[in-house]
Order: structure tokens, then sequence, then C-alpha cells
């Protein structure tokens, strides 16, 4: 997507973000989409690894086209229209695939409950902001670790990720990178239900965020790193753990993170991530969300500038 108007319409989307916060469910896209999920989902036979395989394809193809085609007459459209309308109706579409401002409360929620030693009302908000993972035996430690491993992946998953792919292909780039993230998120899982029929999701997802997924790593070594003054740290920890997650993508912010905070990042039987460093506390997690937004604005920064640069040399 390149025009002048990108910059405006990703800071308009900012401003939204930081003083409106997310539109209601019944005016939300991705809530529409995590319906249309749920209602293929619901219609696949339930045996037969070929048929929903075939089925999970057919999802994920349609949807794309389906949101693919949307943005695309948003867009159209946008250019009848004057220039103020046209930012603020695609600032208002591209803010419905991003979000900052819940990721970071939805975590300080969980700080705030750790902080008054309410570990059962900690499990809850993680559990139902944050993780998919049965939280019910974890203590104060591993439940900062998944708030953080869970911010540090989302910088890059519902930030960095739909941002890029608007300045690549605009409204259409990053509706089809927030379907495809959202079919990975309902519906990637390796268990007997969804193995097949969200295989394709899965590695599509995969596939989408290979690039932001390392630029928001990069992006939380210099801004975090050098503020902290744990460049150097973060850089040799990002190195050596990058790898050790089951996704190719999520280990390298959460690694990043882990460098930069100082903490080690475990989830038991699966990874650790900055083994010798001190176990995570509710401070961490408000030093996670502080990275969260320096990563973002950061990445907006280098986003918007890439883009009006190229737009120059065109020119």
């Amino acid at each position: 997507m390149i025009e002048s108007s990108f910059a405006a319409v990703v800071v308009l989307a900012f401003i939204g973000d930081v003083v409106l916060g997310d539109p209601p469910n019944r005016f939300h896209p991705v809530v529409w989409m995590g319906n249309a999920i749920s209602l293929v989902r619901r219609s696949t036979p339930a045996s037969g690894e070929s048929i929903r395989f075939l089925c999970g394809l057919a999802l994920l193809c349609g949807g794309i086209v389906v949101v693919a085609f949307s943005g695309w007459i948003i867009q159209r459209a946008c250019q009848a229209c004057p220039f103020f309308v046209s930012i603020l109706v695609q600032a208002v579409v591209l803010k419905c695939t991003f979000s900052v401002s819940s990721l970071a409360k939805a975590a300080k929620l969980v700080s705030t409950a750790l902080l008054k030693e309410d570990i059962n009302s900690a499990r809850r908000h993680v559990a139902y902001h944050l993780v998919s993972r049965d939280v019910s035996k974890l203590d104060a430690s591993k439940l900062a670790a998944a708030t953080i491993e869970s911010v540090a992946e989302n910088t890059s998953d519902s930030v960095i990720a739909p941002l890029f792919y608007f300045a690549i292909a605009g409204l259409p780039g990053a509706l089809v990178y927030r379907f495809v993230n959202t079919c990975d998120a309902m519906i990637g899982y390796r268990t007997a239900e969804l193995e097949w029929f969200g295989k394709a999701a899965a590695r599509t997802d995969d596939l989408l965020n290979l690039l932001p997924s390392r630029i928001t790593a990069v992006l939380m070594l210099v801004v975090g790193g050098l503020r902290t003054g744990r460049f150097r740290n973060a850089l040799t920890i990002w190195m050596r753990d990058r790898r050790r997650t089951a996704s190719p993508n999520a280990g390298h912010p959460m690694s990043a993170a882990a460098g930069v905070l100082g903490v080690v990042l475990e989830k038991e039987e699966h990874y650790v991530l900055g083994l010798g460093q001190p176990n995570p506390t509710p401070s961490t997690i408000e030093q996670s969300i502080r990275l969260l937004w320096e990563t973002s604005l950061a990445g907006s920064v280098v986003l918007v500038g890439t883009v009006l640069s190229l737009e120059w040399v065109i020119q």
C-alpha cells in the first residue's frame, strides 16, 4: 500500500485504539470471523482425516477470498470519498485488525490480581484473556510468565503483523492476516478433533508470521534492550532460545522479551526461555506492558517511514 495516506491511517487507528479501544462484539469484524469459523467447525464431520482437512482448507480459502474482497471493496469505495472520510473509514477497519490497549489491559488485570495475592482471580484472567493452556495449577511466577509470554507473542500477532500486511497490501492484506490468525487461534491445535481440520490454517499462519515475528524480536531488542541496558543479554538469549518453542515463530518475540526483561519464561514440559535468570513477578508484567507499547510504536514508525521512503523513491 504505497500512498501518502498510509501514515494518517496508521496514526488515526492508533489514536482510536488508545482512546476508544475495541468496538462492541456485534460490530467487530474479528468476532464475525470467529462466528463463521465456529459455524463451519460445527458443520464438519467428526471423523475422517481427509474430509476434515478438506473442510478446514475450504474454510481457510473461502474466508481469505471473502475478507480480501471486502477489504478491496472498502478501499475502492474510499477512493471516491473526501480525504478525511477515506482516512477515517480505513483507520476504523485497520483498528479492528490489531489491538494494543486491550492486550495491555488484560495483562494489567493479572498483575493487579497477583499484587493483591488473589491467585484465583489471576488464574481466571490468564485463562480468559491470554492463554488456552490449563492454568489451574500455576503458581504466581508461572502465571506471570504465561502473561508475559502471551504479551510478547501477541505483540507480533496482534500488532506488528497486521500493520506489516497493511503496509504491503492495504486493508485486504490486514484483513486476510487477521482471518488466518483467528483461524489458527481457534482451530490450529494438535488435538484429536482439530489436528486435521486446523492444519491448513496453522501452517498458513506459520508462513505469514515468519517475517513479523522476527521483526518484532529485533524491535524489542533495540527499543527495550537499549533502554534497559540489556541489549547484549537479550541478543544472546534470543539467538540461543528462539527455536526452543514448538512454533517456528513464537520463540522469537518471547525469547527476546525474556532477555530484555531479564527473566526466565517457562511452560512446563514444553520450553524454557532465558534459563539462569530470575522468575518473573507482577512488576515484570508491568515492564512487559511497557515493552509492548514501545515495540508497537517503534514498529509503526518503522513501517510508516519505510512506506513513505518507498513512495518518495518511486516518485
